[in-house]
């Protein structure tokens, strides 16, 4: 005959475990809840919560305390270093879309309210035992880093500067094998902004702040006072490349990063196709006019979709994860509104990092090319343009995922090969719209360096321009789409509405790309 709990005496030592499970509980410290809430921000646990799905979560490392019982009690320690401010586990994400082993997740989260989510010797411990474990079983990271980097005054250790802590290593070295989301809200500095920075991407909140040194750091360097909110906010973060994904607070950082993992976890079986007809008026008739690639990147794709990374940074490439029929894709596109449409330095380190992650996680890559080709001038090479540019043919040329390219409108140069994943023969196929138009570069640039003799002697400025005019026609007639299928530089020239049709017809006709065969690294930037 079984009796339940409250039939039955509890034993000290499970009323002790329980007491002191419940001291790390929210409910069990509603001081540093109510800071939280002063700040705008939600608990450690309450984004674990948000996260993962009901009931899923199994914590490893609750009872673990700072190492500073030579200057406090357990009991104190209990009350001032719950988990030694890093709380951890596996749950599922996702498991109402995807299978178990597809949704299981590993969950790490400084806890600001504790020690300033500082980087404790045990802390250390647990983040190690935790990345060995998503290392050997393959499992993806959410990682929320908030918090003040090193902890400077943990007592029990015998150590001079702990620069043998491995923690560092151990999570970059999961790059390429397994996804990592990083999540930043509020202040993260020093070796918390370093685990963020090694992730595959990076969502921050309007009140965040990251540095690879907090206020003290520079002042102890001699580099001024400043306030932690003078330190890397949000608009910083964005313009420079360091933030993917800006967002309005942690409920919305919860929300993308299920999305975005979402992309990793597979093909999901419902979705929803825009009317594609749109397609036809897309392009402004004017072929110098800019136009909003934006709405035909979400028209091809299924409906909300997209999720674009790095908006602000490298503005004349769009990089965006999506889904076509279930299927997700990394979707690589020209912006005509920035440089109209020329691949710049950083637009060409965005590139070639997203394609190296579509790569390392099997996306096929979706290029929608409209580039004059590569930025060029004094201006341009002053930013180190050669070594950037090449990026994007050293990232194309090894990948195994399949690319299929789609000309919207211009594709010139060296720009569009890079755009193509080297050469127009290098994706699965590359089509083009009839408003599609090709050359080995500019036109009006080759006109005039082809037959430069033969416009210098013409005495008439005037009719110098006449002639150069005439001779930009006749190469955009031989260059238009058209002309250029007919000697096979094209695979095709379609109907824009027939766009998502080929993708998603490419898509399955290609086997499924082996992660198995190569796990490479993604570069930080």
């Amino acid at each position: 005959m079984s009796t339940s709990d409250e039939d039955t005496a509890i034993r000290p030592e499970l009323s002790e475990l329980r007491e002191r499970l419940a001291a790390t509980s929210d409910e069990g410290r509603p001081a540093a809840v109510e800071k939280r809430r002063q700040r705008g921000q939600q608990t450690a646990r309450e984004n674990i919560r948000a996260l993962v799905d009901e009931g899923s979560f199994v914590e490893y490392g609750a009872l673990a305390l700072a190492a500073q019982r030579l200057r406090h009690s357990i009991e104190e320690l209990a009350k001032r270093s719950p988990a030694d401010a890093i709380v951890c586990g596996l749950a599922s994400v996702n498991g109402e879309l995807f299978s178990p082993d597809r949704a299981r997740t590993m969950v790490l989260v400084y806890d600001f309210t504790v020690m300033a989510g500082t980087q404790g010797h045990i802390g250390h411990l647990k983040l190690d035992r935790m990345l060995e474990i998503a290392r050997e079983r393959r499992v993806p990271i959410v990682f929320f880093a908030e918090g003040g980097g090193g902890r400077p005054n943990d007592t029990d250790t015998q150590t001079v500067a702990a620069l043998d802590t491995p923690s560092f290593h151990a999570y970059a070295a999961l790059s390429g094998l397994v996804p990592r989301v990083g999540i930043v809200s509020g202040r993260c500095f020093a070796g918390n902004a370093a685990l963020l920075g090694c992730s595959d991407v990076i969502i921050s909140t309007e009140d965040s702040n990251v540095g690879m040194g907090g206020p003290a750091m520079v002042a102890g360097g001699g580099l001024g006072k400043f306030e932690p909110e003078d330190i890397g906010p949000i608009d910083v973060q964005c313009k420079s490349g360091v933030a993917d994904i800006r967002v309005e607070n942690e409920i919305e950082a919860v929300a993308v990063a299920k999305k975005y993992l979402s992309y990793f976890q597979g093909a999901v079986t419902t979705w929803e196709s825009p009317d594609q007809s749109v397609l036809r008026d897309a392009l402004p008739d004017n072929r110098r006019r800019a136009y909003k690639i934006r709405p035909i990147i979400e028209t091809i794709a299924d409906t909300g979709s997209v999720l674009e990374l790095r908006r602000d940074f490298g503005r004349s490439i769009v990089t965006a994860l999506a889904r076509l029929e279930g299927e997700p894709v990394g979707i690589l596109s020209n912006d005509t509104y920035y440089l109209g449409g020329a691949v710049d330095s950083d637009a060409a380190d965005k590139a070639a990092r997203f394609i190296q992650l579509c790569d390392a996680f099997a996306l096929p890559i979706v290029s929608l090319m409209d580039t004059p080709g590569f930025m060029v001038g004094p201006k341009a090479e002053a930013t180190g343009l050669v070594r950037h540019v090449s990026r994007m043919f050293v990232a194309a040329a090894s990948v195994t995922v399949p690319i299929f390219t789609v000309v919207l409108r211009k594709g010139y140069g060296l720009g569009a090969q890079a755009m193509s994943g080297g050469h127009f023969r290098a994706p699965v196929f590359t089509i083009a719209w009839p408003t599609g138009e090709f050359g080995a570069m500019n036109l009006e640039g080759a006109v005039r360096l082809a037959m430069k003799k033969e416009i210098e002697a013409v005495e008439d400025p005037a009719a110098q321009d006449q002639m150069v005019q005439a001779m930009v026609q006749i190469a955009q007639e031989r260059g238009k789409a058209i002309n250029t299928a007919s000697l096979f530089e094209l695979d095709a020239v379609i109907d824009p509405v027939e766009t998502r049709g080929w993708i998603v017809r490419g898509l399955r006709s290609m086997p499924k790309p082996d992660r198995e065969r190569k796990i490479r690294t993604v570069d930080t930037w």
